[in-house]
């Protein structure tokens, strides 16, 4: 074997080394997760947080779930009626007839200079009666009737902020199999990074903190000229490894429909990865490290079987294979997504494409606007 072949091999090798890590040393963490038994059990009254911009159809939908939680103890439903134009205003009102829990709060101006949802979600903080703050979305539904009951027992001494996981809903077709991969695969990142000691995000479908923490930092001061950010960069700046905790059962989830088209998806992806530049320098080279070796996986493959020995590279290559289907096999079955796991050499594959297609986002400057 030539120079040129075994420093090809030696890149592969590399490339390879760095994913193992990265699955064996933090993936794992997710995939083999078992929460610790609670030696007390304690319920908190909670205010749960819902902005909508012109939302009537998805409200109509989707706040039922919300309202019928089954939660004895003492809880309100927040929705920030942010300048809509729909029939929001009058759908909320009739609601309100039937279910006391539920607080409007309009919005009839534009918040100046503040972009995105941090503006509506600020006021609807200030809001709210309660220490413990639920978040989710206009466009989700609780998986079940038990969903506040399961993200508020997150909570325990010490810990301010609660990560919950919020899929899409399963239907046919590629579009929405690699939807919900690619959310799968970013609940993989971020959960893992809080079970390891790097909690950096969290997403605003299904997210929880303690309104003290709110207000002891500011809010969103810090970020309110970024348009996102509401829910991963405010997070990535309060959570510490001692103040965070996951909750990933079934139960606990929000559902979300997906988008519809490539474009659409492409459009709220590039929305969402704008936001990673303003990352913390720590996470973003963790975060770089891992796609980038993603990334690099299978040129350097090709590369090796060309110009060093095939069936090195097949033997190296297998060896990342089995550990990945190993890995996202426990992991989808944490997050009820099991379904996808026989694909996964195509999603693995997809991944290489997606790293192209969506890098111009990391640069691209974010649009203005949340809805």
């Amino acid at each position: 074997m030539s120079l040129i072949g075994w420093i090809v091999l030696g890149i592969l090798v590399l490339v390879v080394l760095i994913q193992l890590g990265y699955y064996l040393l933090v993936f794992r963490k997710l995939a083999y997760f078992s929460p610790e038994e609670k030696k007390t059990s304690q319920e908190y009254a909670v205010s749960t947080i819902i902005c909508a911009k012109n939302e009537a159809e998805n409200l109509a939908m989707h706040l039922p779930g919300v309202l019928v939680q089954d939660y004895q103890t003492t809880h309100e439903i927040i929705v920030v009626n942010d300048n809509s134009t729909d029939e929001t205003k009058y759908l909320l009102e009739e609601f309100q007839k039937q279910f006391k829990v539920l607080h409007i709060l309009p919005l009839v101006q534009e918040a100046q200079g503040i972009p995105g949802k941090k503006f509506p979600l600020s006021m609807g903080i200030k809001s709210a009666k309660y220490e413990i703050l639920l978040l989710t979305d206009a466009d989700c539904v609780p998986a079940s009737e038990k969903w506040m009951q399961s993200m508020q027992n997150g909570y325990d001494k010490g810990i301010d902020i609660v990560l919950g996981y919020g899929p899409y809903s399963k239907k046919k077709g590629i579009l929405n199999k690699l939807i919900r991969f690619e959310t799968f695969h970013t609940a993989l990142q971020y959960l893992s990074f809080a079970l390891a000691g790097h909690p950096y995000m969290g997403v605003g479908r299904n997210l929880s903190y303690k309104r003290e923490l709110f207000i002891k930092n500011k809010g969103f001061a810090s970020i309110n000229h970024i348009p996102g950010g509401d829910d991963d960069l405010f997070i990535s700046k309060v959570a510490t490894k001692n103040n965070t905790a996951i909750v990933i059962k079934e139960d606990a989830h929000t559902i979300s429909e997906p988008p519809l088209t490539w474009a659409a998806w492409m459009k709220q992806k590039n929305r969402h990865y704008t936001t990673a530049r303003y990352y913390k320098p720590r996470i973003k080279f963790l975060l770089g490290l891992y796609s980038a070796s993603g990334f690099l996986v299978y040129p350097a493959l090709i590369a090796a079987i060309i110009l060093a020995n095939w069936w090195m590279a097949l033997s190296i290559y297998a060896i990342r294979m089995i550990v990945l289907a190993i890995i996202w096999k426990k992991a989808m079955k944490q997050l009820n997504e099991q379904d996808l796991w026989s694909k996964f050499i195509i999603f693995d594959l997809w991944m290489f494409l997606y790293y192209f297609i969506m890098a111009p986002a990391l640069i691209k400057k974010p649009a203005k606007k949340w809805k």
